[in-house]
């Protein structure tokens, strides 16, 4: 049997970092395929070529994926992602971006222990309100102080644009049920849910460990879009609600597609959940991608064998 063309794979060490790819590639309406070491994007325009290994991909409506470009991305551990429109959707991942568990390892440490899991609640908040100084509040402090500043965000949305507020009614069962503005903030919401989600699963790390949020399978997910609502989904839920539109969720789904691409959220929730779980240092560089457990130091270098260091007497 002849051997089948095209890339070696390629040893481990040899993958570009994440630190060294590409932040994302969002591809949409375009078929992806496979030439040598490269993956080829073809749509009506043409095709072009992107070197596997520098890439994280988005994809986005219209896509389509053949299993060759599946393999080579495989092997060049390309994170693939399935998302709506610019990710103001989530439906599924084919892997992560990092060939290391050190965002997940982190986040379920943070998370079972009482004061880290209070330390990344008080640095979510201070991301939200960096005006304030929280260092030394509890946990019952933080909600108090959380749900006065967010009714001011509704307040002051409310007064700039004129549409009467009389609290968040979300019923995820019977969405027509809510008024203008309630219908335009689930709508607004589900995108910035689904761009989290996204970010969340590429960058290797448990959607249901979350902090602030706990016992859902997205906990970790409203976690991180909470960061960005006073600042995105909020005031143009009230704008469009304001002007009272035909088909209201689809323009708020719009205006928030172009408002996340416009502020970089994406980029800001990738470095934002790596400040949340990761220290200064471990922020500044890449773990190897695979380490041997000791329980007396925590982690031992893999690939060397330590049969002489034990001191066996029988040798």
């Amino acid at each position: 049997m002849d051997e089948m063309p095209g890339m070696i794979r390629p040893d481990l060490q040899a993958l570009p970092q994440v630190k060294d790819r590409m932040t994302f590639l969002y591809l949409e309406h375009c078929t992806l395929g496979r030439q040598d070491g490269a993956i080829t994007v073809t749509d009506e325009k043409g095709i072009v070529q992107i070197p596997a290994a520098g890439i994280s991909v988005l994809l986005g409506p219209g896509t389509r994926v053949t299993h060759r470009a599946m393999e080579l991305m495989g092997d060049t551990g390309v994170g693939a992602v399935w998302v709506g429109e610019h990710g103001v959707r989530y439906y599924a991942h084919g892997r992560p971006l990092t060939t290391h568990s050190q965002l997940l390892l982190r986040q379920a440490e943070l998370v079972s222990n009482t004061r880290k899991h209070l330390d990344v609640v008080r640095k979510m908040y201070q991301l939200r309100f960096p005006d304030e100084d929280i260092s030394r509040l509890t946990m019952q402090q933080l909600r108090g102080r959380e749900g006065s500043r967010v009714r001011q965000v509704y307040r002051k949305a409310s007064k700039d644009t004129g549409v009467p507020w009389s609290g968040r009614l979300y019923r995820p069962e019977d969405f027509a049920s809510g008024d203008a503005v309630n219908q335009a903030l689930s709508a607004g919401h589900a995108c910035l849910y689904g761009l989290a989600h996204a970010v969340i699963v590429a960058l290797g790390c448990a959607p249901g460990l979350g902090f602030v949020h706990v016992g859902h399978e997205c906990s970790f997910v409203y976690d991180i879009a909470d960061l960005y609502k006073a600042e995105v989904t909020i005031p143009i839920a009230f704008e469009v609600a304001a002007q009272a539109p035909d088909d209201l969720p689809a323009v708020v789904r719009r205006r928030v597609r172009d408002a996340m691409v416009e502020h970089h959220i994406l980029e800001r929730m990738v470095h934002d959940i790596r400040y949340l779980l990761l220290n200064a240092d471990e922020r500044e560089q890449e773990p190897e991608a695979v380490y041997l457990w000791d329980n007396k130091v925590g982690t031992v270098a893999n690939g060397i064998n330590y049969f002489e260091e034990e001191g066996d007497e029988t040798s």
